[in-house]
């Protein structure tokens, strides 16, 4: 039985209402699953480099949509650039928009990954490592991705 989506949408609002349109981005994002040596299902997830902007943040491999590219398109590239792998890029699991306190704000789309080819290396991050879902809140996740963690890890999302 599918267990229902429960994302929650995370937003903060400037108590300022007076500030200009946010500069939405519009971004997606892998959930790379495997089936772990114990049975259970594991995602991959990446550690920004201490000099990037929100540095030694958990995230997903995923990035921006360059002009021109669709979804499926632009994660299938930046997975290529971030993990040097081929990915085949399945359903949409969830699609969130996130404002951040500084005014930019994230259109962020979540697809599972089932399978991929080639030998992946970890060309962008601090680390990588496989997680089960239910350490997923241990890590220090982008706030953006904080309602998926918990929906996670409660068991709350069916992938």
């Amino acid at each position: 039985m599918k267990k229902r989506a429960a994302i929650r949408k995370l937003e903060t609002t400037h108590p300022d209402s007076t500030r200009s349109a946010r500069t939405v981005r519009l971004v997606v994002a892998a959930l790379i699953l495997r089936h772990a040596p114990e049975g259970h299902m594991e995602v991959l997830i990446g550690q920004r480099k201490p000099e990037q902007p929100m540095s030694l943040k958990w995230e997903f491999p995923g990035g921006k949509i360059e002009p021109g590219e669709g979804p499926e398109e632009a994660l299938r590239r930046e997975l290529d650039e971030e993990l040097g792998i081929q990915a085949e890029i399945g359903p949409q699991l969830t699609h969130i928009r996130h404002n951040y306190r500084n005014g930019g704000a994230v259109d962020l789309r979540f697809f599972v990954v089932r399978s991929f080819a080639g030998e992946m290396q970890n060309k962008i991050f601090q680390q990588i490592r496989w997680s089960s879902f239910d350490a997923l809140p241990d890590y220090d996740f982008l706030a953006a991705d904080l309602g998926l963690i918990k929906d996670l890890a409660e068991g709350n999302l069916a992938v």
